[in-house]
């Protein structure tokens, strides 16, 4: 049997920190950087939390009280994701060939989660009040509210930079952001009841709010579930990646091709290549993972090379 193989898990995700790591332009922070801001941030929120649940009973106010109660959410979130930032960081071994790196990916998941229930919370408690808004001290609302928006910007502003890093990372700062938007609209309504005694106001925008979130939460979510589920990343044609292959010179077919993430970031891909008799099959790997690594920035791929008189299985996905 000619099979050839390219590297294994350990060593594809040296090449991968290189290789990225060399690419113009491209920002890699370590670990210990992105650490860092998550701390940051998660003290900023602590601080901030108590401030607003203390506010939000003093004034009777939803608006405060669902942006509190989304911070508690917020510290619970961070502190996942740090932990998560942590686990993924310890090295592969033999029973986790991958490492630990679908770490981030669950606590990507579960801020998502943790966004939608606390959604769908204040949604419910808004549509209530509506029918019967109660009265709320407005202008220590108000000021409350404009100095929570400066807190939560300046943790989304810590998180920034590393919420590119990864998936994990993308969650804590969309919990934040979140929080940001949410004092915004505590500042909105507040000023409807400082200058008008319009209390209906609290309620709208504790509503509004919940909707902004819930629609960035289902975005966390569905991306984290399709690396679970290992679908293909959704910057990647898979019916490209097939014809292309399927161009290469010497190559007759291509069958069994499977595209998908490890972890956010880094994808991965595996599959057979069926050649012509007297092809050179080593220059023929080089070429298909050069292609590969070239135009579809995938470092992390398995080949195996098949001639040209082997029976091809039946129902074979992904053929060309």
């Amino acid at each position: 049997m000619l099979a050839c193989f390219l590297t294994g898990p350990n060593r594809a995700l040296e090449e991968r920190e290189e290789y990225i790591a060399d690419m113009p332009g491209h920002h890699h922070p370590q670990p210990r950087s992105s650490r860092r801001r998550l701390v940051f941030a998660l003290l900023i929120t602590a601080v901030w939390f108590l401030v607003e649940i203390i506010a939000g009973v003093y004034t009777n106010s939803l608006a405060l009280i669902a942006d509190a109660t989304h911070m508690l959410t917020d510290l619970a979130a961070l502190g996942l994701s740090l932990f998560a930032l942590v686990i993924s960081s310890r090295p592969a071994t033999h029973d986790k060939t991958y490492g630990y790196l679908r770490a981030e990916i669950l606590a990507a998941l579960a801020n998502g989660v943790f966004l939608v229930v606390i959604a769908l919370y204040i949604s419910y408690e808004a549509l209530h009040r509506l029918a019967a808004p109660p009265v709320v001290k407005s202008q220590v609302m108000l000021t409350v509210s404009v100095f929570g928006l400066l807190a939560n910007l300046g943790a989304a502003g810590v998180l920034y930079r590393s919420q590119h890093d990864n998936l994990n990372m993308r969650g804590a700062f969309l919990h934040v952001l979140a929080d940001a938007v949410g004092s915004v609209g505590a500042i909105g309504a507040g000023l409807a009841m400082v200058l008008w005694e319009w209390y209906p106001a609290d309620p709208i925008a504790s509503l509004v709010v919940s909707l902004l979130v819930l629609c960035s939460a289902w975005q966390l979510v569905r991306e984290s579930v399709d690396i679970l589920l290992e679908a293909a990343p959704s910057h990647i044609d898979v019916s490209s990646i097939l014809d292309d292959l399927g161009k290469m010179p010497g190559v007759l077919s291509v069958h069994d091709l499977h595209v998908w993430s490890i972890t956010s970031g880094m994808p991965a891909l595996s599959g057979h290549v069926v050649l012509r008799e007297g092809v050179d099959s080593k220059q023929a790997l080089r070429d298909l993972s050069r292609l590969m690594r070239e135009k579809y920035r995938i470092e992390h791929t398995t080949i195996q090379i098949e001639v040209e008189d082997w029976v091809r299985p039946q129902g074979s996905a992904g053929q060309a």
